[in-house]
């Protein structure tokens, strides 16, 4: 068995003091399916967090990152979580959606009600918990 954590790296993109996050899949075996999470991915063998966020953000809205800076780093049991910050400079309109039911550009107060409605899926779906912690922590500073 191998208990090694698993690395992420993960993007804040905001605008207009909105933040853009993306609807998770519905699938049983992914983390949190079906809640809003923001956008990343694995960290794959010889990328740094930096490379990884850059090319996730890429691969799953077709969003070249302008500057972006680290925030913070988020571990827990199983994983690492590498998080970046960074202006979407691109409307919501002019992103491809290729990984996800669903993106949006979330309010402060929809953050800390933990949850959002969902043009696409037709009801309210819950943020990830980890999500909305680091989103909290970004919005205090």
């Amino acid at each position: 068995m191998n208990n090694q954590k698993i690395h992420v790296a993960i993007a804040i993109l905001y605008q207009d003091n909105k933040f853009l996050m993306q609807l998770r899949d519905d699938i049983p075996n992914i983390p949190y399916p079906g809640h809003w999470a923001l956008f990343g991915g694995h960290i794959e063998p010889g990328e740094t967090p930096d490379e990884a966020v850059q090319r996730e953000i890429l691969e799953e809205i077709g969003y070249k990152l302008p500057s972006f800076s680290e925030f913070g780093c988020y571990p827990d049991e199983t994983v690492v979580r590498h998080v970046f910050h960074a202006p979407l400079l691109a409307k919501l309109h002019q992103l491809e959606l290729n990984e996800g039911a669903d993106m949006a550009l979330l309010t402060p107060e929809d953050i800390r009600a933990g949850k959002l409605y969902s043009q696409n899926v037709g009801r309210e779906k819950p943020l990830s918990p980890v999500v909305r912690q680091i989103l909290l922590d970004f919005m205090s500073q």
